[in-house]
């Protein structure tokens, strides 16, 4: 099982570290977080008080600030503007999701169209993003207003094609790769472009971090997706088998289908054009995931990716921010939550 193993057993600090080289900074991008959401509307103002309860990782946030670091910017605060800016577009984007997946909880707690229904969540979600427009045009830098307003299209362009895509058990791996890069790794790119941009590097810096951010998204996304069905695992920040209640077909489900033999591909189909599925249902599919090795599996095509994020850098000198950089690659792999 070679490096899949190595990495899944490696305690990895990367993360935290990346946290506490920048906290700083990231107190102020709370600050501006909470700023930006103030509303005169009481409605708006007790919703995103709400979202700002639930927390999160901010890792795209850390990740801005992160890349800004490596690249030298010191002066100013462009990098915790944009570093709220990010996030508030990914706050955007979970709003959106969770009324498009019926999704009830995220982050152990109710989600905002659980608790406020559907219509406010769209609106606030519409607020949020509306936050972010305001915040890049304030920056003053066109390239960074059409990376990050083309980043929320090439968002929204995922979420359709997931809708499109929705309970097939034989969707192509290239078309859920085209999925989650458009859904997930578009917005990492993003965070991580960012930081060179403000730091005016030139273009094979800003492609180097772009393909870094990419690729670690799409690790991050395949890990997120196979933690849902590894019953091995019992930390972490939603109940197993949340995707599968709710229909949804990832790199797990898509490998099991490719391997399973007929009866079972049968079975998968039936499964998944059920409006809902059991405990029962799901332990029929882990039982067979199991059998298959499938988690093996999608570490196993996480790792290509992890090797394209991590050879990016190759292009920036040694430094601490670069070995955080490097090691939050298998971090994104081996997290539990």
């Amino acid at each position: 099982m070679g490096t899949v193993v190595q990495l899944k057993n490696r305690i990895n600090n990367s993360y935290s570290e990346l946290k506490s080289s920048v906290e700083d900074k990231l107190i102020l991008v709370e600050e501006k977080i909470k700023a930006k959401l103030t509303s005169k509307v009481e409605l708006v103002d007790e919703m995103t008080n709400y979202h700002l309860r639930t927390g999160g990782k901010r890792l795209r946030a850390l990740l801005t600030l992160g890349s800004s670091k490596l690249c030298g910017y010191s002066l100013g605060s462009r990098d915790v503007n944009l570093a709220a800016c990010v996030e508030l577009i990914h706050a955007a984007t979970l709003m959106h999701d969770d009324v498009i997946d019926n999704g009830e909880v995220r982050r152990g707690k109710k989600t905002l169209n659980n608790i406020w229904g559907n219509k406010s969540s769209i609106l606030v979600g519409d607020y949020l993003l509306s936050r972010c427009f305001e915040m890049m045009v304030e920056d003053g830098s066109l390239e960074v207003l059409k990376l990050l307003s083309s980043t929320s299209a090439e968002i929204s362009q995922g979420e359709v094609l997931q809708l499109q895509h929705q309970g097939e058990v034989d969707m192509l791996e290239e078309t859920y790769l085209k999925i989650i890069s458009a859904k997930t790794a578009s917005l990492f790119a993003a965070a991580t472009k960012v930081g060179s941009i403000l730091a005016n590097k030139e273009n094979k810096i800003k492609d180097a971090l772009e393909f870094y951010g990419k690729n670690l998204g799409l690790t991050f996304q395949i890990a997120d997706d196979t933690l849902d069905y590894n019953s091995e695992l019992k930390l972490f920040g939603k109940e197993i088998g949340n995707d599968f209640f709710e229909g949804k077909v990832t790199l797990p489900i898509i490998l099991l289908y490719q391997k399973s033999k007929n009866n079972e591909k049968k079975e998968l189909k039936d499964l998944f054009k059920k409006k809902d599925r059991s405990v029962e249902d799901l332990k029929n599919v882990l039982f067979m995931i199991k059998k298959y090795n499938i988690i093996f599996e999608c570490y196993s095509k996480a790792e290509h990716f992890i090797n394209l994020a991590s050879n990016s850098l190759s292009i920036f000198e040694q430094s601490k921010e670069k070995d955080i950089l490097q090691g939050l690659t298998s971090f994104s792999l081996e997290r539990t939550f």
